[in-house]
């Protein structure tokens, strides 16, 4: 026989909490040429020249950036289309 509780016993605060927004991070790797990578942020997130290279040297200077940020779900669409690019890239939740 199962106990049912009573809806006023659970805490549907727990259930409900949403995280602050997740990001997408493209890590540095010894693989792909810089004018690759640039490519990729502008082929796939249509981002401009000035912003994909920025994006990019981040990566290669400071081993990471975080090129998206938003639903975890949507971050790791963004993180999969990374990896089918041959970049590595890892989704982290960011500051709330």
């Amino acid at each position: 026989m199962s106990t049912v509780l009573p809806l006023e016993d659970v805490d549907l605060a727990s259930d409900t909490h949403t995280s602050g927004p997740w990001q997408a991070v493209v890590w540095n790797d010894p693989v792909n040429l810089m004018s690759y990578v640039t490519y990729v942020f502008r082929t796939y997130f249509g981002y401009s020249r000035e912003r994909a290279e920025k994006l990019m040297l981040a990566v290669h200077h400071d081993g990471h950036a975080i090129v998206a940020e938003g639903a975890r779900e949507q971050m790791e669409l963004h993180v999969q289309a990374m990896h089918d690019y041959g970049l590595w890239a890892t989704v982290r939740e960011g500051a709330a």
